[in-house]
């Protein structure tokens, strides 16, 4: 198939699929790829093969390259070159479109690309290349620029005339702004010419003018050596005289002779030869032709010979060998700077004349050392020293009088260290030298360290000691024994003890006493403890009566732990305790209620404790035969406790002391400790001791001998200890001595820093970090200065050259003379000349013109110096000179207008100005200029940041004349000095804490709370407060927890029953106790004091009433209820609860017990309840009790809450096992208050300009730690300047040319000159300034514009009267881009200059040189656009001219379509679109037979044709085809075939003058159609009238009516 595809008949066609991957066994070209091909229908879908053409059947395969991957380094793209960029129009549509180009038009260019095999280029398979890279594009996009036309500037006014009288020109010229460019048209003419005519010459014109030609080159005169050769040898034989043989006369002629050597200029370095040159004079006519010199005689001809140098070339020596490289090492760092080596020539003879001067004597180029024995270069490296201890400080939240000592702060706080430069490989370059110098960590100068600063500050955490927590104290213990295994005495002790419950820092040695003793008497130290009683057994085994009870006892000892019965077989066993079984007629009592708590924790003579038991009646006996029972007194049973004297004694310890080295330790541990490398001096280094002072103390009383104290809990008092290593202060070797020092104090400095601080005893750092001393004396170095002798004898051109010159003599006329110049140091003594070329001046010229007067010339005197001034300002001085010889006879040389014979200036003014300049500086502290000189930094801690400060401002001095002077002028060190505040950051200031409030909660867990309040705002920069509520507070919320137990009611016996229905002979029957119930503190000794009822819970206060039935005789008689058992949970009516009872008296006969078990079904929040936990909010973040900040823990607490909301004990929900799934505490972090760390100040920048009046110094600083919490926020001044003194701006500057001066005559070759002055000014506008003394630009280096070619004169034409002639180069325009600003389309930049061609005589213009111009490429050119401008109307016409962005007018550059013209056509912007013009309003409109199509800016989009509109006509049968379209009918009928006017399409008026038919039809409809309009507007306002059905609906509508207020959302 052709094209993949072939059509085998008009419905079915083959296709076939890509080719497969390339197949094979090898690589190269025997593959083989398969593709597949099938038979498909027009529409796409597939058939049968045997419905296509089997003979134009494609093939499914093919030979083809095997690629593999080492064919990548056979194969590759070959690229060729960019072909010519082809406009896309024209490629396109197959010719050039007219368009219109902005900035550039698109085109394309291609190129070839094809596969090559590397080895020989041939080509190859591009399969090949693209299977390892995609085929590189072969078009690609380009530009064509825009023709640039030539664009010139406006013309300049037209010059005088060139005659007095008769015919001359008028010039006015212009120059090439913008060159051609691209094919753009080319400049216009430069120059315009108008004739003028002054008047008439009263006598005959000027015709002829004397023109010089130029110099010829310098030449020797022909016959030169023959001449010299004779008078060498006349001078040989007139020379060859007598000797003088006199000593001393002729060492007086050898002295001559060496000096006349020195002044005569026989210097090797420059060969001087006088020859001449000549110059052409000839006489020119007006018209530009030559004529005979005799038609411009008689006249004085000028001079046509002249004395000249010999041009001679400046010769060197051959380059001299390289010398060492300044780099002496190997630098590992590959973009380290490279060294320099340099190498010289000598000169062996300077230029001459306008030879050419000497190129530069030395080169330099980088260079690298050589050579196996290289050492490496120096490396620098930063070093820190140690951290300093950490300083935490207090939040603002925690300032407090009462905490004003801070030495116990702990927590997250701030340490600084100090950072300084050392050379690093200091240690290899020592070792490679064979030096064992330990001085490796010399500071150095910190520019020498690059890359970033090590930080010098750096969080750091104190940790917060653990106080020691005990708890309450135990209950007092039996009396024992000291020692139970030596039971001697009657002494023992009683001891109560408590517990620490936790681990405090330090262990527990910091805890206090944790034991107390009292004495006691009868001491024992193991004791029977009764368990329980057994049930009473009556004797004689009678159902009831008295009988014993058995207690079950244990043995136990001092602490109540259970031992061995055998030890407590020294104390008799408790006996069998008598009881009674009450019979049915006997009184029955109720058990003893248990001891109550002892009313007293010890006993004096006035105090005794007691502890109270107590039993009740609970029936009485029944008369006769029965009990008796006892008397109220028997109810109650009183005994003592806590007998023991009020005399609690325990030891006190005292801190532990230092750690000292223990005497009894063995020397091997006193040396096998030494701290190695890495513990920083912290780590153990040895076996010592503590000892601490252990006294016996008696409670409120004080120290007491040490055997009131039991002994067995006694603390020690020597512990071990491993000493701390010693560290001794380390401190780097002092710095080199700094290079600079301080210019005013002229002093240099070193230091050295210390790097660890002794410790544990070490050695001490030294006292002196930094020391001074005065710079040495500057070495002066050698100064240079060239030594100018005397001129020579002016010599003149040979006479027999000069003889038949006009008016030459042969003694007398111009010449040349030259001296000798030598090098000499500042002292005097001669040095080499190369010496002061490199370091003076420019070297004196060593030639000069001169004149031999001759008779007739007048001679004077040199000028005498000035006189002295008699006063500044006002006085003047004078110098004179006088006339020579006859000279003083002459009379034209005593014209003193031609040959003043003396000078009068006024004195110079010493006067001066002072005045201040630019605004104040910031405000600079007192001190603050001190900057970390040398090899530290410092961070900035304490540094004074407020206060007294002062700031500058800059003085300028100008003289008389307001020219800029140095300040020391005006006798100022150029500031005005003022003292100014810094005002002092204040910070967030609050109160102290109130007192905790009481808990939330009586009974579980709640919060309590403090606060402070705002006492005053920060300012000027101080800390922030913290966050505050709405009232200014801030609040501290912690947990607490309230004991349910803490409070408990305490009820008394019931009293004696009071029965109601008293039967007096059996005493039973209904009756009331009551009780006393009081709320009283719980302690561990039990209820110890009543407090007030309202802080127990009302809802637990137990009766003080009940009422019940007193047992009668012989009835049962049981015992008081037990408590109710629990209820099971969930609480449901399904279950109960019981209590029991048990009967103490039998009933009598015939009677029985009434039920000893009670029920009650279960009711929640009755009886029953559920409890579960509730968790309380967390609390604030909690740290240690100094700690400020830092890691601190969050807690929040658990209640046990009953199903009715009241929070109880938490045993009840632990009994339950209730899950409890909250964590209950969590780590949080106090922000800690971190100031703002600054570094020092930077030094003092350089100035920004190095003269003028708006020289800034700078000075800086940099955050080294940002502020944290409500640390001091960081200052926003980093930066302060103040301003530079002002120094005046010097400079060479050239003055303008002079006009071209041509001696003696009028026209022809002579030279103009400028003058090179020293200016001073204020640097503020470039290009302006004053004249100044020479001498004030003496340190400047010799340059105009940085260029150091100084030219004072040049080679100029003067034209001749009536010649054409091209001007002078204009100056070089400015940079300006070749662009299209519009199309962000750039080409470069480019300036140009030209010449324009000035005529003086009309007849001559037609012989004028061609104008010229040239450019030259440039950096850096504005674009510009250029635009049509015009002018108002005045009449009928308008000014129409092109203008540049910048205002300038030109001509050239605004677009060439419809630019606006005289036919008053102006259309902003230009009509481009096709079959559009510009109408007269500056409108574009469309030709005739098309309308406008508008764009949504009301911009013409396009024009398209108007539809054609058929109207037949009455005269004619014919139709006229006519638009339906008029422009301007308004316009006559002159006009209209122009494009100014439009023609009529549909004509009203027929060919004989009347009215066409269709008019009369056309007036007819819009009658009727006028009609129709006034009948519906009479219609639609009529009033209508108002049906009474329709009232009601009416008044609804009006308020609608009535509302409408125009909103069309209505």
């Amino acid at each position: 198939c052709k094209n993949n595809m072939v059509i085998l008949t008009l419905s079915v066609l083959c296709s076939q699929g890509p080719w497969g991957r390339c197949m094979g066994s090898d690589c190269g070209p025997g593959g083989s790829q398969s593709r597949a091909v099938w038979c498909a229908h027009v529409d796409g879908w597939t058939t049968l093969h045997t419905n296509c053409d089997q003979s134009q059947r494609p093939s499914n395969q093919q030979n083809c390259f095997r690629v593999c991957d080492w064919h990548k380094d056979l194969y590759d793209w070959k690229l060729g070159a960019w072909n010519q960029c082809v406009s896309v129009s024209a490629r396109t549509f197959g010719g050039v479109r007219p368009y219109l180009c902005n900035g550039g038009e698109e085109g394309i260019q291609t190129r070839e690309v094809g596969c090559i095999l590397k080895s020989d280029e041939s080509p190859g398979d591009d399969n090949i290349c693209e299977y390892f890279e995609p085929k590189p594009r072969l078009e690609q996009a380009c530009l064509i620029p825009c023709p640039h036309d030539c664009v010139v500037s406006e013309f300049t006014p037209w010059t005088s005339c060139s005659k007095t009288c008769g015919t001359g020109l008028k010039n006015r010229v212009r120059s090439v702004l913008v060159p051609p460019l691209f094919g753009g048209s080319a400049c216009p003419n430069l120059t315009e010419f108008q004739t003028c005519k002054p008047g008439p010459c009263k006598g005959p014109e000027g015709v002829y003018s004397l023109r010089v030609g130029p110099w010829m080159p310098c030449s020797l005169p022909i016959s030169r050596p023959v001449r010299q050769a004779k008078r060498r040898k006349g001078k040989g034989e007139a020379r060859e005289r007598p000797e003088v043989k006199d000593p001393d006369t002729r060492e007086l002629i050898q002295k001559k002779r060496t000096r006349n050597r020195l002044n005569r200029q026989e210097s090797p370095f420059w060969d001087i030869q006088l020859g001449y040159q000549s110059r052409t004079v000839s006489c020119a006519h007006r018209n530009g032709s030559t004529v005979g010199l005799s038609r411009c005689l008689p006249r004085d001809l000028p001079l046509t010979v002249q004395s000249c140098i010999l041009a001679k070339d400046c010769k060197l020596s051959e380059w001299a060998d390289w010398g060492p490289c300044s780099k002496a090492c190997l630098d590992p760092d590959p973009e380290s700077p490279r060294g320099q080596r340099s190498r010289t020539r000598r000169v062996h003879q300077f230029s001459v004349g306008e030879g050419e001067d000497c190129p530069p004597l030395e080169e330099t180029e980088p260079c690298d050392p050589q050579g196996d024995g290289v050492l490496p270069c120096a490396t620098y490296t930063w070093r820190t020293t140690e951290w300093s201890n950490c300083r935490v400080d207090s939040l603002l939240s925690q300032q407090d009088r009462r905490r004003s000592n801070q030495t116990g702060l702990c927590g997250g706080g701030l340490q600084n260290r100090e950072v300084y430069c050392v050379q690093a490989n200091a240690e290899l370059l020592t070792y490679l030298n064979n030096l064992k110098d330990k001085d490796a960590s010399r500071p150095v100068d910190s520019k020498l360290c690059g890359g970033p600063i090590p930080n010098t500050s750096q969080l750091c955490h104190i940790p917060c000691p653990i106080e020691c927590e005990v708890s309450p104290w135990g209950a007092w213990g039996p009396c024992t024994y000291e020692n139970c295994d030596v039971q001697e005495g009657k002494k023992g002790f009683k001891l109560r003890k408590r517990e620490i419950s936790n681990e405090p820092t330090g262990g527990p040695g910091n805890c206090p006493h944790l034991v107390e003793a009292v004495p006691c008497d009868e001491p024992s130290c193991w004791a029977w403890r009764l368990v329980r009683l057994d049930e009473c057994i009556p004797d004689g085994e009678l159902p009831c009566g008295p009988g014993t009870q058995i207690p079950q006892v244990q043995c136990v000892n001092s602490t109540g732990d259970m031992v061995d019965k055998e030890l407590c077989g020294g104390a008799p066993a408790p006996e069998p305790i008598a009881c009674d079984v009450p019979c049915p007629k006997d009184c029955v009592l109720s058990d003893w209620t248990s001891w109550s708590s002892c009313s007293q924790t010890c006993s004096s003579k006035t105090i005794e404790g007691k502890q109270l038991r107590t039993r009740s009646v609970l029936a009485y006996n029944a008369g006769e035969g029965g009990g008796m029972c006892p008397n109220s007194s028997s109810l109650q049973e009183v005994r003592n406790c806590n007998e023991h004297a009020c005399t609690v004694y325990h030891w006190q310890t005292g801190p532990w002391g230092p750690c000292t080295e223990d005497p009894s330790a063995s020397a091997l541990n006193t040396t096998t400790a030494a701290a190695g490398p890495n513990t920083n001096g912290q780590g153990p280094c040895s076996q010592g001791m503590q000892t601490r002072k252990v006294i016996c103390v008696r409670v409120n009383v004080g120290q007491v001998p040490p055997k009131k104290c039991p002994e067995s809990p006694r603390p020690g008092t020597v512990r071990p200890c491993r000493m701390p290593c010693k560290k001794d202060c380390i401190v780097t070797p002092f710095s080199d001595w700094s290079q600079s020092g301080n210019i005013q104090k002229k002093k240099q400095s070193r230091k050295r820093v210390i790097l660890q601080l002794p410790a544990n005893g070490g050695q001490d750092c030294p006292e002196v970090l930094e020391e001074e001393k005065d710079c040495e004396a500057p070495k002066v170095c050698p100064g240079y200065r060239w030594k100018s002798h005397k001129w020579r004898r002016c010599q003149l051109v040979p006479w027999y050259i000069r003889e038949d010159s006009p008016g030459a003599r042969e003694t007398c006329g111009p010449g040349l003379q030259t001296r000798a110049v030598s090098c000499r140091q500042l002292d005097g003594v001669q040095a080499d000349i190369g010496e002061c070329l490199k370091f003076a001046n420019t070297m004196p010229p060593i030639t000069q013109r001169c004149q031999l007067p001759c008779q007739d010339d007048c001679q004077l005197t040199n000028w005498s110096k000035f006189s002295s001034c008699t006063a500044d300002c006002v006085g003047v001085r004078t110098r004179k000179r006088l006339l020579v010889g006859r000279s003083k006879k002459k009379d034209k040389c005593k014209n003193t207008q031609m040959y003043p014979l003396s000078e009068t200036q006024y004195c110079p003014c010493d006067k001066y100005n002072a005045q201040p300049l630019g605004n104040w500086s910031d405000c600079i502290l007192a001190g603050g200029d001190r900057v970390e000189s040398l090899p530290g930094t410092k961070v900035q801690g304490n540094i004074k940041e407020c206060g007294q400060g002062y700031r500058y401002q800059a003085m300028v001095c100008y003289d008389q004349d307001s020219r800029l002077v140095e300040t020391s002028r005006c006798n100022s060190h150029g500031y005005i000095e003022e003292a100014c505040i810094i005002p002092c950051p204040s910070d967030c200031k609050l109160s102290e804490w109130s007192n905790w409030s009481r808990c939330s909660k009586s009974c579980g867990s709640g919060v309590k709370v403090r606060s402070k309040w705002l006492r005053e705002k920060p300012y000027n920069g101080g800390r922030p407060c913290p966050k505050l509520d709405h009232i200014n507070q801030v609040y501290e919320v912690v947990p607490c927890i309230s004991d349910c137990s803490q409070y408990v009611w305490v009820a008394e016996p019931w009293s004696v029953w009071k029965v109601s229905n008293l039967d007096l002979k059996e005493n039973c029957g209904e009756g009331v106790q009551t009780r006393k119930v009081r709320c009283m503190l719980n302690t561990i000794d039990g209820p110890s004091e009543s407090v007030e009822d309202y802080l127990c819970d009302p809802e637990d206060m137990p009766l003080g009433t009940r009422g019940s039935r007193l047992p009668c005789p012989e009835d049962c008689v049981l015992s008081d209820w037990s408590s109710w058992n629990r209820c099971s949970l969930p609480c449901s009516y399904n279950n109960s609860r019981k209590r029991t009872a048990y009967a103490i008296r039998s009933p009598g006969a015939g009677r029985q017990c009434p039920d000893t078990t009670e029920k009650e079904p279960c009711s929640l929040n009755l009886n029953c309840f559920h409890y579960f936990y509730n968790i309380t909010d967390w609390s604030t973040c909690q740290l240690s009790a100094n700690a400020v900040c830092g890691n601190g823990i969050k807690t929040r607490m658990l209640d046990c809450v009953r199903s009715d909301s009241k929070s109880i004990d938490l045993k009840f929900c632990k009994e339950l096992s209730l899950e409890r799934k909250w964590q209950m505490n969590i780590s949080c972090v106090v922000e800690c208050p971190v100031n703002c760390q600054l570094s020092d100040w930077s030094a003092w920048s350089e100035c920004s300009h190095t003269c003028g009046l708006d020289g800034r110094m700078w000075r800086s600083r940099v955050v080294v730690q940002g502020s944290q919490g409500d640390g001091r926020p960081c200052p926003s001044q980093l930066e302060q300047w103040k301003p530079c003194p002002v120094r005046p701006c010097y400079r060479w500057q050239y003055s303008p040319w002079s006009e071209c001066r041509v001696e003696e005559v009028v026209c022809g070759a002579g030279l103009r000159y400028r003058n090179l002055s020293c200016v001073v000014s204020d640097g503020s506008r470039e290009g302006e300034g004053s004249m100044v003394e020479e001498e004030l630009c003496g340190g400047l280096e010799m340059a105009v514009n940085r260029d150091k070619l100084i030219i004072l004169k040049e080679t100029c034409v003067l034209p001749c009267p009536g010649e054409c002639y091209l001007m002078e180069w204009s100056d070089w325009s400015p940079c300006l881009s070749v662009c299209a600003k519009g199309a962000g389309v750039d080409f470069g930049s480019v300036q140009v200059r030209s010449r324009a061609v000035v005529a003086q005589e009309p007849e001559n213009v037609q012989l004028c040189p061609d104008q010229d111009w040239e450019s030259r490429p440039c950096i850096d050119g504005e674009c510009f656009e250029y635009k049509w401008m015009s002018s108002t109307w005045s009449g009928s016409s308008r000014v129409t001219w092109c203008q540049r962005s910048d205002g300038l007018n030109v001509t050239g550059g605004c677009p060439p379509i419809n630019p606006p013209g005289d036919d008053n056509n102006s259309c902003d912007p230009p009509c481009q679109m096709p079959l559009s013009f510009c109408t007269e309003a500056g409108v574009c409109m469309c030709e005739e037979g098309y309308t406008e199509v508008m764009s949504s800016s009301g911009q013409l989009n396009h024009c398209t044709p108007i539809p054609i509109l058929e109207i037949p006509t009455a005269g004619d049968k014919k139709t006229d085809v006519k638009t339906s379209r008029a422009i301007n009918p308004t316009l006559p009928a002159t006009i209209q075939p122009g494009r100014t006017g439009r023609t009529w399409y549909l004509q009203p008026f027929g060919p004989d003058g009347k009215l066409k038919m269709w008019v009369y039809g056309v007036a007819a409809g819009a009658l009727v159609l006028l009609m129709f309009i006034v009948s519906m507007i009479y219609l639609a306002c009529k009033k209508p009238k108002k049906p009474k059905r329709q009232r009601q609906m009416n008044n609804r509508l009006k308020p609608l009516t009535l509302a409408y207020d125009g909103d069309a959302d209505m």
